[in-house]
């Protein structure tokens, strides 16, 4: 049998009997989230639940004082960041921040692999936050929040970590990296489905992890993962499906034109937006 097909079987096999270990998430963000759900919480208890993570709360003054929430007075506390953010954007960027937590190995192979994805997801997520802004600017609607779509974005291939934990396991497939990629394409969506319901997340997260490549999958109206689709498209994770991606997004309205993603004004969106992660 082929190493190809052992880690493909064997994954199979695991995803079969429920025995896949999926990812958790960070005990900060599980905790920010709870706290979020509490109809009785106020901005202070907030602020004391993030100011308990110091890395966070960093991240949280520097995001509140970032060009993308389009402020000139800076803020330096924990409560005024928490204030200018809001209650509801605090669940999904807390979390985003969170996120990378999940992407280091003690592996050195396996370790370099998660680094090259999280580099990737975060491209992906400047990318489609870029696109979505033009479109609000341009079709003033505002049903999708900006929130849920950076975590959209930035879980859409969290399957391939299950992947390359198993994986670490066969060092030998490390040596041929097509392997690879032909576990992560076959089975990367399926798993990341798995991950977001674990994880008690929504429908829209389940849908953009598991179809996001699949572009059979069309959702009646415009949701977060044409924006996905467009962001992986120009980062060049879309290879042989790019055109097809773009021909989509024009189709839909997401955006109006091709050109406008080589623009200058898209790429100030997305360095922006790339910032809060840097």
């Amino acid at each position: 049998m082929s190493t190809q097909n052992a880690l493909s079987t064997i994954l199979v096999e695991k995803i079969t009997n429920d025995t896949l270990v999926l990812p958790t998430l960070p005990a900060i963000a599980l905790k920010v989230r709870k706290s979020a759900d509490d109809p009785n919480i106020n901005l202070g208890a907030m602020g004391d639940v993030i100011a308990q993570d110091p890395s966070l709360s960093a991240r949280m003054i520097k995001i509140a004082n970032s060009a993308y929430m389009g402020r000139s007075i800076k803020v330096n506390s924990i409560s005024q960041a928490v204030t200018r953010i809001g209650l509801r954007q605090i669940k999904n960027i807390s979390t985003a921040l969170a996120m990378e937590q999940l992407f280091v190995s003690k592996n050195d192979v396996v370790s370099s692999y998660l680094q090259k994805e999280w580099a990737n997801t975060v491209n992906i997520v400047a990318n489609s936050m870029a696109v979505m802004q033009m479109y609000v600017a341009r079709t003033k609607k505002r049903e999708m929040s900006m929130d849920t779509m950076t975590l959209t974005a930035l879980t859409h291939n969290i399957g391939v970590l299950p992947i390359l934990t198993e994986a670490e396991r066969h060092p030998e497939v490390f040596a041929n990296p097509t392997f690879l990629e032909v576990a992560i394409d076959k089975l990367g969506g399926r798993i990341g489905a798995s991950i977001m319901r674990e994880w008690g997340f929504g429908q829209d997260f389940i849908s953009v992890a598991k179809c996001w490549k699949d572009l059979s999958y069309i959702p009646e109206h415009v949701t977060y993962i044409d924006f996905v689709r467009v962001g992986a498209a120009v980062s060049g994770s879309m290879e042989s499906q790019k055109d097809a991606v773009l021909n989509l997004a024009i189709q839909r309205d997401v955006i109006d034109d091709v050109a406008l993603l080589n623009s200058d004004e898209f790429v100030e969106l997305a360095s922006a937006a790339k910032q809060i992660f840097a």
